[in-house]
């Protein structure tokens, strides 16, 4: 959640004095919370890779380290989600908070903060009984209380209430800050008021809460967990008989799925990628290959994304990784900065479906779809997406100027492949162990971070110690971001579905004039659309359960159409005005965005190319299944 709360007007703020207290307690509140949060992805990596070393090398597994991971990573959610409200890594949309005027931000921005801590408010005393309730539960393998691991929400909630009113008080502009309470307050007022009314309209709520509320909560720059969450409470205690603890128990089974525990340890190999040079050893390689022809860098970057897509799991790691390696020499060779940023985030959207992509898994988890099939399956549809680029690279750059660029001899391709030979083997060991089933996507991380701390350390050379505590800080405020979204949106799925929609949805969708190719077109244009606004992951937790059985149904494969809809959704996320993809890959690039637009619309155009063909060949997604 940002904090640019500026305004043309004289901000009402707290004393210099208590100012300073205030900066002085939410510092040492960060800091205990980010070590603590570090410290457990520590911990999951060390248990993890004990079962995995217990069960294939001594042949006696650990029946407890399952479980505990299960209990540690539920801390690790809640705290990283109160590490990344602290520092401002909540997932959000800012394209229209951007677009306003200096006063019109700072009020959008209050309500983003208000909404925030009105969210918390709500749901700490749920959480609170939640985690009692579960004091009576015990668990099997380590036979303790299972408030052990309940009590995560009340207190993640509890720190997270404590750095939102610390910020409040350290960055706060009162007045627009005032404005957005009392429009809230007004709005919440309302809504209680009409209760009885609200009672009797049925499905018309749907569109009350989870359209035009979600709407305005994401366009006003609401971080989107915040917003599902919201919306959900509001509809289950003022349209329904159910409990409003219902929200935490959904919430709760959201992030609790195991094969969930992949993403923070994906996202912190990623890092480690990046950190030991292993990226640039690859990108490197391929440069010596590539680079003498025309557009040469530009198919250079293409597979490098490809590449290191498949080890990180996490866009912005992987064009982080790639984009100051390869944008100088692009430069200095004339390409213009526009071009670069727009192929970046093309390639960004190229490879979500390259495994191990953390919107497969999230697939994985909440429609049961085999990852070992996801992974198989999701390789040759960005090899398809990834020759399109590369065609209209060779159509864009056919006539450029390389008389001033040597060509790299036998010799020197084959001193970079050796140093690239350690780097380019992780992604194939990762999928490999997958496939074959010697590891679960969980498991394989682990061993991924340590073989790239081995190559780091023996290889490479290059291990800078000072930098792995603020990765790990960073990958559990990353995690915690995505997770909270996840649990979010999966009491929100709850809620769709207990309202019939989904029986409803799945009546029109199966009456689609055309069978399976209308349906196939029809999601890949939802998703694109939802792509833009929510982002891959929310998106599938929200109508993943609800339309793959359709798509059972109608004959269409679940691979094919994770495939249709993962793609769609990239082509969302990068897509501008809204996709915020787009601007990260800006970001990362210090280019700014109005200077990609133009070259990005013919990119994009040639992912949606390579889209339809993925839509109308099955046998691209299937075929090796």
């Amino acid at each position: 959640m940002q904090l640019d709360l500026a305004s043309d007007a004289v901000p009402l703020q707290p004393p210099v004095s208590t100012r300073g207290w205030v900066r002085a307690a939410d510092r040492t509140l960060g800091v205990a919370v980010e070590a603590t949060a570090a410290s457990l992805v520590v911990a999951e990596v060390v248990v993890l890779l004990g079962g995995v070393v217990s069960r294939y090398v001594f042949h006696r597994p650990l029946v407890w380290s399952d479980e505990l991971a299960s209990i540690l990573f539920i801390w690790l959610a809640m705290l990283g989600s109160a590490a990344a409200l602290r520092r401002a890594e909540h997932m959000r949309m800012t394209a229209v908070v951007g677009m306003c005027g200096p006063a019109a931000r700072a009020f959008l921005n209050a309500v983003a903060l208000a909404a925030g801590i009105v969210f918390v408010v709500l749901m700490l005393h749920p959480a609170y009984e939640f985690a009692s309730e579960e004091m009576f539960v015990e668990t099997p393998a380590l036979g303790i209380t299972n408030a052990w691991r309940a009590a995560a929400l009340p207190v993640g909630f509890s720190l997270m209430l404590a750095t939102a009113l610390l910020q409040l008080f350290e960055l706060a502009r009162w007045r627009p800050i005032l404005a957005a309470l009392l429009l809230g307050g007004a709005i919440a007022l309302g809504l209680v008021a009409l209760e009885p009314v609200l009672r009797t309209l049925g499905n018309l709520n749907l569109i009350l809460f989870f359209v035009l509320g979600v709407g305005a909560f994401v366009f006003c720059g609401v971080p989107i967990a915040f917003a599902f969450g919201l919306a959900t409470f509001g509809y289950v205690g003022l349209t329904t008989g159910a409990p409003v603890s219902v929200v935490v128990g959904r919430l709760d089974e959201g992030m609790s799925h195991l094969i969930l525990l992949a993403i923070p340890l994906f996202v912190f190999l990623g890092l480690l990628i990046e950190m030991t040079g292993m990226a640039k050893a690859m990108v490197g390689f391929l440069a010596s290959l590539l680079g003498h022809v025309r557009g040469g860098l530009h198919y250079v970057l293409i597979g490098a994304m490809y590449l290191v897509s498949g080890i990180s799991g996490s866009k912005a790691a992987d064009m982080a990784a790639v984009a100051p390696v390869l944008f100088p020499e692009m430069k200095a060779r004339g390409a213009k900065e526009g071009d670069l940023v727009a192929l970046l985030a093309a390639t960004g959207a190229q490879t979500e479906t390259v495994p191990p992509s953390l919107v497969l898994i999230t697939i994985g988890s909440a429609t049961g779809v085999s990852i070992t099939a996801l992974f198989t399956g999701g390789l040759l549809p960005a090899v398809v997406l990834g020759a399109m680029l590369c065609g209209l690279v060779w159509w864009r750059y056919r006539s450029e100027d390389l008389s001033h660029v040597r060509r790299a001899n036998r010799r020197e391709i084959g001193r970079a492949f050796v140093v690239a030979l350690p780097a380019l083997a992780l992604p194939f060991v990762i999928r490999a162990a997958v496939v074959e089933g010697v590891a679960t996507a969980t498991e394989v991380s682990t061993i991924g971070i340590v073989y790239a701390v081995v190559a780091g350390l023996a290889v490479y050379r290059q291990f800078a110690w000072r930098r792995v505590y603020p990765m790990l800080v960073a990958t559990a405020s990353l995690s915690g971001a995505i997770l909270m979204i996840i649990g979010a949106a999966t009491g929100m799925a709850w809620a769709l579905t207990q309202s019939g929609f989904s029986l409803s949805l799945a009546e029109q969708m199966r009456g689609l004039p055309g069978g399976a190719l209308s349906f196939l077109l029809v999601s890949a244009a939802a998703f694109i659309v939802l792509g833009s606004v929510l982002e891959g992951i929310p998106a599938i937790v929200l109508f993943g359960p609800l339309l793959f059985p359709i798509a059972r149904q109608v004959g269409v494969h679940e691979v094919h159409y994770a495939m249709v809809v993962v793609l769609a959704m990239g082509l969302g996320l990068f897509a501008p005005p809204f996709g915020v993809g787009y601007y990260s890959a800006c970001a990362i690039s210090r280019i700014h965005p109005d200077a990609g637009i133009r070259p990005l619309i013919g990119y994009m155009l040639a992912l949606l190319l390579g889209l339809l063909v993925v839509i109308f060949v099955p046998w691209i997604s299937i075929g090796f299944l």
